[in-house]
């Protein structure tokens, strides 16, 4: 048996290739929309993709399954879980050849066998593959393809039905669903490896280990989130329900398109390449949206064009667009050097933004204003002189950073408006004197800061550390005052 673990860093997900080396044959579990890579690792391989398999309708990230369905005829294999609104209506409405999942059910690829668990809780139709490698002449499995299930020293998040999708009432049952699927799990073999479909830094859960698997027996004894299960269901849910991020604004839109249908994307958006006269065009532009993703903060408040937002190529850079670019249908302007545009291109198109069409050098951008082009400039202060305008009446201090770290204590009389649900929040925020925007490292401060700009907010931008600051001056804690 083949198997390859596909890592995408920015969004922690890992996509499986599994392949049978006897007959040639693999499949996909998860993958991402750019299928390139996974065709490009199996052929590598003398493998062919003739299948692939999805363990739940994501909300993180565009689904790659319908690409390898429509492009190389993969067979699929998807949930028939759950209720009616959770279902795979394109493929339902759609001629492909499919094949609709029930707990128990078993299918092969070659000589691997996989069966089906119902695993739900994340969601309601979320499924887990068990599975075996009968060609080696197992009779066991030998892992268990988790999805968004069991992630190392974690399980999936049960509130993002609620608080991503807006279905009302969703979190307490999701969670009572994935205390069972939980308890289930313990009666598992110790040996069986877990194989999740996400990492550290992804939105899925809270507190996911940076490992890339685990196996059964190791979750059994040191996962926090299995021991609260062990506890009792009241403590599981009052557990897994406390202390959640806020999710990024793209969750909806990505479990909308993943359950009615991803745009085929075929060959990756080739944007042109911006001279430093062209940049002027673009200035201000309400109709377009100007990705600056130059590394350092300081240089772009310092000077950027008017409406840019802040999204440096890093960890980070899918949560902000997503978060902070709500019309996905936008044309997109990338301020960043050429050899980190396929890069940039991929994070996006992974999350719905095909309409790239233009990007700049930052040293075409630096041109552009040296020849008298129309910048824009946000004032950068520190935490200190963020106080001394706040004691005297001269701003409003935004914080930004997640609910949780507001509660953990927080500037007194802060607004809380955590930068992942910043467009919601507009309409609230106090707009009669400046907003003294802030988190806990500048981070997300900047990003902030671009956006409230971008839609007409009188900004400073705080580039500074929290915790500094909050050893030496009085901090209050509780419930946030939310934008």
């Amino acid at each position: 048996m083949f198997m390859r673990q596909i890592f995408d860093d920015k969004l922690a997900q890992y996509a499986y290739l599994i392949g049978c080396q006897q007959t040639g044959e693999a499949i996909v579990i998860d993958p991402e929309r750019d299928v390139d890579r996974y065709v490009d690792i199996a052929e590598a391989n003398d493998l062919r993709i003739v299948a692939s398999a999805e363990t739940h309708i994501h909300a993180d990230f565009l689904s790659g399954s319908r690409e390898l369905a429509e492009r190389f005829g993969a067979r699929l294999f998807v949930s028939d879980e759950g209720d009616a609104d959770w279902k795979y209506e394109w493929v339902k409405d759609g001629d492909y050849d499919t094949r609709f999942l029930k707990d128990g059910d078993e299918f092969r690829i070659g000589h691997i066998l996989f069966t089906v668990v119902h695993t739900p809780g994340h969601t309601p139709e979320h499924i887990s593959f068990l599975v075996t490698d009968l060609g080696g002449g197992a009779s066991e499995p030998i892992g268990m393809l988790t999805g968004d299930f069991v992630f190392v020293g974690d399980v999936g998040r049960p509130d993002l039905l609620e608080k991503a999708a807006r279905i009302e009432g969703a979190m307490e049952p999701s969670a009572r669903r994935l205390h069972g699927s939980i308890t289930e799990f313990l009666d598992l073999p110790d040996f069986i490896q877990v194989w999740p479909a996400h990492g550290a830094g992804s939105a899925c859960g809270k507190a996911l280990g940076a490992v890339p698997e685990s196996t059964v027996g190791y979750e059994k004894r040191f996962s926090p989130a299995i021991d609260f299960a062990r506890r009792g269901e009241d403590d599981f849910v009052e557990f897994i329900l406390s202390g959640q991020p806020e999710p990024p604004m793209y969750f909806a839109r990505m479990k909308r398109d993943n359950k009615l249908g991803v745009r085929v994307l075929g060959t990756l958006p080739a944007p042109g390449r911006l001279s430093a006269d062209e940049l002027g065009e673009l200035a201000g532009r309400p109709d377009a949206v100007v990705i600056d993703a130059r590394p350092s903060r300081s240089d772009f408040m310092a000077a950027h064009l008017p409406g840019s937002l802040y999204a440096p190529l890093d960890s980070s850079f899918n949560t902000v667009v997503g978060s902070l670019v709500a019309d996905e249908t936008q044309p997109i302007y990338l301020i960043l050097d050429e050899e980190d545009v396929e890069e940039a291109v991929r994070d996006l198109v992974r999350i719905g933004y095909d309409n790239i069409v233009g990007y700049a050098e930052p040293e075409s951008l630096q041109r552009y204003f040296r020849s008298g082009g129309e910048s824009a400039r946000i004032e950068e202060i520190d935490l200190e002189r963020m106080r001394e305008l706040a004691i005297e009446g001269s701003g409003h201090v935004l914080d930004v950073r997640y609910a949780s770290e507001f509660d953990a204590g927080h500037v007194p009389d802060a607004v809380n408006a955590a930068y992942t649900r910043l467009p919601d929040s507009l309409e609230n925020l106090p707009a009669d004197r400046p907003l003294l925007v802030h988190c806990q490292t500048g981070r997300r401060a900047a990003a902030a800061s671009a956006f409230l700009a971008r839609n007409g907010f009188d900004v400073r931008y705080v580039n500074d550390v929290w915790t500094s600051y909050a050893a030496k001056h009085e901090v209050v804690r509780g419930e946030p005052v939310l934008a």
